[in-house]
């Protein structure tokens, strides 16, 4: 008996692929002959577009690279740069009609003198996701076979993107003037419902300043939340969100008479995003044939759902390396711009990295600055958690010992629990090469423990009624020591 199979066809949209790129920016400072020594260079870089080719991705941002220098008299000053630029990645699985949120990150960044300037180079990472249109087929009806339906949970990826203000007035007594400013955002929780997402986080900002004669590290944890519009976001549920800084500013008003300082911080953030919709549909999930072998092709997706979102302290410490050579002659004087390079194994569950910072210290009335990194490695434990986001929030550093130094840093981590949703079904059923006069009187059926009545039919080629009827009073799953017996009549 021929089959003939009915199908059903949808259109959903999954990540086509997920891309690491890097790229060289320069920017280049004169200052000319009064400026001994460049101590800090505070990178900060922000996305400018991201477009989807054939075969390829184009995009660009912008790199605004902060420069703290010491004159020859050791007075701090400071000097501003920016560079726009532009870069590619190539994949054979793009196409132009894909959508690709991207996001940017300032890798390293190093400063060399080039005659009578600076060179600040800075090695900028591009982590791209590509989203694009797909195509299911499953089956849902076929006559001349055996199958087996059941609801299954289908799902498509909708994304989201936004943007959105924040602005944070604190008192900074004392301080004088603002040198330099690094901050970093992170999501902390993000929910959709109601036709759009709500989104919460912190802002992890460290600024340079001047008390007096003295350079000061300030850390402010600025909290937000923001909203974006979402027609598809309609049932609450969890969703993964990035935030990225666009652009950011400091401004201080000193008040001299009372010997305060009024900081006000503003920064424009872009958001971007994705989870999950899910719909339940009556599809065939295993077919077979009485009297041919059937030729069953299976798809099975695995989509990642977002069921939480956790934010994680933890507290470092240990020995760190410094560049510079350090002894009993130098006096720290101030630590700016920390941040945590690191990678996250899932299979592990260790995240290894390090925390890496610029030490402003002096030396005979000489001003002078060094980077210094401490290594760390942090258990991060939970089924599918992955972590995607970690911030410095505090570090300190001190001279054990002469020439070897020691520092504590407070990272925050946060993390999100992912919940693989795989669904298996029938995307194609033909029959295959009969199996007509193979069969005899009598089949004995010696089971394995656990075998459920759907895996004995298949094995009998004979519809699971039939099965049932013929073992009687049997329960499935069976135990393993059932024998089923089958009688077939002469015809």
């Amino acid at each position: 008996m021929s089959i003939k199979a009915e199908y059903q066809t949808e259109n959903y949209v999954k990540k086509v692929a997920r891309i690491s790129s890097q790229s060289v920016v320069e920017c280049r400072f004169s200052f000319g002959d009064g400026v001994s020594e460049v101590l800090a260079v505070c990178p900060q870089v922000s996305p400018a577009g991201c477009e989807v080719s054939s075969g390829r991705v184009n995009y660009g941002g912008r790199l605004v690279c902060t420069a703290v220098y010491a004159d020859v008299n050791g007075k701090p000053g400071r000097a501003q740069k920016g560079a726009e630029f532009t870069h590619f990645a190539d994949d054979d699985r793009l196409a132009p009609a894909q959508t690709a949120f991207c996001r940017l990150t300032c890798e390293r960044c190093t400063v060399r003198r080039d005659g009578s300037s600076f060179l600040v180079t800075a090695v900028i990472t591009a982590q791209i996701d590509v989203y694009g249109a797909a195509e299911r087929a499953f089956l849902t009806s076929a006559e001349g076979a055996v199958c087996r339906f059941e609801p299954v949970k289908l799902s498509s990826a909708v994304t989201f993107s936004g943007e959105s203000e924040v602005e944070d007035d604190f008192d900074a007594a004392g301080v004088e003037d603002i040198l330099m400013h690094d901050a970093k955002a992170v999501v902390t929780d993000c929910r959709c419902g109601a036709g759009e997402i709500r989104i919460g986080g912190e802002i992890y900002l460290s600024l340079l300043a001047m008390r007096g004669e003295e350079p000061v590290a300030l850390d402010r944890v600025i909290p937000y939340t923001a909203e974006i519009l979402c027609d598809e976001a309609v049932l609450p549920r969890r969703a993964l969100c990035v935030a990225q800084i666009m652009q950011a500013a400091v401004n201080a008003r000193v008040d001299e008479e009372r010997g305060r300082c009024s900081v006000n911080f503003s920064a424009r953030l872009s958001f971007f995003g994705e989870f999950c919709e899910e719909h339940e549909v009556s599809a065939a999930t295993d077919a077979f044939c009485t009297d041919s072998e059937a030729q069953v092709r299976l798809s099975t997706e695995s989509p990642l759902v977002c069921r939480e979102i956790k934010s994680l302290t933890e507290r470092v410490s240990g020995a760190c390396s410094v560049k510079a050579k350090i002894d009993h002659s130098c006096t720290f004087r101030v630590i700016i711009t920390p941040r945590a390079e690191c990678t996250f194994s899932a299979d592990t569950g260790v995240l290894e990295g390090a925390v890496t910072a610029v030490l402003v210290y002096s030396r005979e009335g000489e001003t002078h600055g060094t980077e210094i990194c401490l290594p760390f490695s942090v258990n991060v434990i939970g089924e599918g958690v992955v972590v995607t986001d970690v911030a410095v929030n505090g570090l300190s550093v001190r001279q054990r010992a002469e020439g070897e130094c020691e520092a504590e840093a407070t990272l925050r981590i946060t993390a999100a629990v992912l919940e693989p949703a795989p669904v298996t079904y029938v995307t194609e059923l033909a029959e295959g090469e009969s199996s007509a006069g193979e069969g005899s009187a009598i089949t004995v059926l010696v089971p394995a423990r656990g075998e459920s009545l759907w895996s004995a039919a298949k094995r009998l080629k004979m519809s699971p009624e039939e099965v049932a009827k013929a073992c009687g009073g049997v329960t499935f799953p069976l135990g393993g020591n059932e024998r089923i017996v089958v009688y077939r009549p002469k015809k």
